[in-house]
């Protein structure tokens, strides 16, 4: 009997399949390349070359300028902080909903469901958000950048879908087994849900490790500011010193600038890339769960 693959227009259709797939993954892959050659790049290389994968000379100016306080080490303390307490109270808050409005006998669920809904397509604006945070006196503190975005009601949606999917066999036994509904969920639903779990809490975390207005909007005291909102001063930083002394002092040496720009993008970037790996495994499954059924 001859294999699935034993034909040539198949093993010339899989080679340009793997050829297509190989070329669309190495141009994803080489603009992130660049930017950490260019991190270590000197001012001269990044202007006389358009793109290189490996440095002529490196140098780790563009890190020392970033580094050459404890500012920066402080806001990756921060942001830490946030996107851990942030998707926490995400994953909690968005969870509990959806269980919530999975259940059929949940009174006034339809009218629950709507409102969500209704939340997708209004919003109260940023000025109303932002007195409303104030006069809950949240002002200053990290719970006025996590809390008014607890749940997203997308998210809350695809994640209601999986749970209605779910044998309803699996609560009747845990039911007659003595379980409570937060039993149920903790018990049950929760080990069978880590998939979807590790899916949104991921699209959670990068949410918080890359929000930076909702820190400007709602922090006045800079040394709670997360890295995200302190390497952006750092740019703005670089550019007014170079355009305000290179005008004063004639012996003035240009900050590195196009290299502070990529370094920047790499001290933002890595550290939620390293989480990937570990939910590599979940996220593939847990992004498709609960999108098929309404």
């Amino acid at each position: 009997m001859n294999s699935k693959h034993d034909s040539i227009g198949e093993k010339i259709f899989d080679g340009f399949n793997y050829l297509f797939l190989g070329l669309l993954a190495l141009v994803t892959v080489l603009p992130f390349i660049y930017i950490i050659a260019g991190s270590f790049a000197t001012e001269v290389e990044l202007i006389e070359r358009e793109f290189f994968i490996f440095p002529r000379d490196p140098s780790i100016a563009a890190y020392q300028y970033i580094f050459s306080t404890d500012t920066v080490s402080r806001s990756i303390v921060n942001s830490v902080i946030i996107t851990i307490a942030g998707t926490l109270v995400n994953l909690a808050f968005t969870f509990t909903m959806a269980y919530s409005l999975s259940r059929k006998d949940l009174m006034g669920r339809n009218i629950m469901m709507n409102l969500v809904i209704f939340s997708m397509l209004f919003s109260g604006g940023m000025i109303p958000g932002y007195l409303v945070v104030k006069e809950l006196g949240l002002l200053d503190t990290y719970a006025a950048v996590i809390l008014p975005g607890a749940i997203s009601a997308f998210n809350m949606i695809i994640i209601k879908n999986f749970f209605q999917e779910l044998p309803p066999g699996l609560e009747e036994s845990a039911r007659i087994d003595g379980c409570t509904d937060l039993g149920v969920l903790w018990r049950i639903v929760l080990p069978l849900s880590k998939p979807i779990l590790a899916t949104f809490g991921l699209f959670y975390a990068v949410g918080h490790w890359n929000n930076f207005f909702s820190s400007l909007l709602f922090l006045n005291d800079h040394e709670k500011w997360p890295l995200q909102v302190i390497l952006r001063e750092i740019v703005m930083l670089s550019q007014m010193a170079a355009g305000d002394m290179s005008n004063l002092d004639p012996n003035f040496v240009e900050p590195p600038d196009q290299s502070v720009k990529m370094a920047v993008i790499v001290v933002g970037t890595l550290p939620i890339l390293l989480v990937y790996p570990f939910l590599q495994k979940h996220f593939a499954k847990g992004v498709l769960l609960g999108s098929i059924k309404g």
